[in-house]
């Protein structure tokens, strides 16, 4: 439980169809009454709502305290690659790390749990043979499927998204009212949980060398002026790159090893072939070792038709058009509704 509307709705569905519901929730950032912190589900006072929602619920509610391994493998990744000149998705780091690793594990060992429920809007399906498939929700604005692509067959044997058959978010806070929850008008939030605002201040703060100044080049190498740092750019941006050519230019890569930036045209910046990295397969390998998909290359972003090459952990993503998309990030392959698996976008060639 986050203390948001979303999971407090998931724990009242699984409540009213009968289950033994326990309220979990994860404190993600160290502990206190520090009016500094951000306001994300990791704070106490996301705490205090979950702890509120669990008691209008009538069920059992417990704080884990997670704030080491959140920043081990959420927020100093996430500083890393700015200051690499990626642009990260902490969401999926979180998903994969903290939810359904740490938070699945203590769930089995500390509470003799069966399964773990989360707000996600998502579903599962497990097919005749017992393999379990990952699907998107059926509220499509609010999938969140491509953030959940690396699970596998373990963490779906234990995974349950409960709102993920809800038709649209106005259904899930008319259920959060008729249970009385006090989340059911929470507002939502779009930043970075951990960051809001301005994810630069928090890599100035963790990497100040990310915010050297250095050069802005053209692809044949001329110089055409100087950006504040590379780690408050990312590939693709068109604006607050710091000069004047007159005429729209990009980010096509940064450089961090010379703290250069490389701008280019739309046309030079659009591509049809990407190298991903730490590719996962839910099934738990791919289909073949060359298969066609639709790939979907940003948080809601629009599916585009693909090939994929597999060669271990890695992949080459060929698509039918160009398209941008900013190392670091994740490309997520469909076969319609059913997440296929995904990768890690790498850098350009430099």
């Amino acid at each position: 439980m986050s203390g948001g509307v979303d999971s407090s709705v998931a724990a009242a569905i699984l409540k009213e169809e009968g289950a033994d519901v326990v309220g979990v929730w994860m404190r993600l950032v160290p502990g206190g009454a520090d009016s500094d912190a951000p306001r994300c589900c990791g704070t106490d006072e996301a705490g205090e709502d979950a702890r509120r929602a669990a008691a209008a619920l009538g069920i059992p509610f417990y704080a884990l305290d997670y704030a080491d391994v959140f920043g081990e493998r959420v927020v100093v990744p996430f500083v890393n690659a700015y200051a690499a000149g990626e642009t990260p998705n902490p969401c999926v780091a979180c998903n994969q790390h903290l939810k359904f690793d740490a938070l699945l594990a203590d769930v089995v060992r500390k509470f003799g749990g069966e399964r773990l429920a989360t707000g996600h809007y998502a579903r599962t399906r497990t097919d005749a043979a017992g393999a379990r498939h990952l699907l998107r929700a059926r509220h499509a604005a609010k999938d969140q499927s491509y953030a959940l692509y690396m699970l596998g067959q373990r963490e779906l044997a234990r995974a349950v998204f409960p709102i993920g058959e809800l038709r649209d978010k106005a259904e899930t806070r008319e259920i959060a009212e008729r249970f009385g929850l006090p989340t059911a008008t929470k507002a939502e939030s779009m930043d970075v949980c951990f960051a809001p605002g301005d994810y630069r201040e928090l890599v100035r703060d963790r990497a100040p060398g990310a915010f050297v100044p250095g050069p802005v080049e053209r692809v044949d190498g001329t110089l055409v002026g100087a950006h504040a740092g590379i780690g408050g750019l990312t590939v693709g941006q068109r604006s607050g790159v710091g000069v004047a050519t007159g005429e729209r230019m990009y980010v096509l890569r940064l450089v961090p090893d010379r703290r250069a930036a490389v701008i280019g045209t739309k046309e030079q910046v659009t591509r049809t072939s990407y190298d991903l990295g730490d590719v996962r397969f839910v099934a738990g390998a791919a289909p073949s070792d060359e298969f066609t998909t639709t790939a979907v290359l940003r948080y809601r972003g629009t599916p585009l038709a693909a090939a994929v090459r597999v060669s271990g952990n890695d992949a080459t993503l060929e698509l039918a058009s160009p398209a941008l998309v900013a190392p670091g990030q994740a490309a997520v392959f469909y076969d319609g509704d059913e997440v296929i698996g995904g990768g890690v976008v790498k850098p350009a060639l430099r």
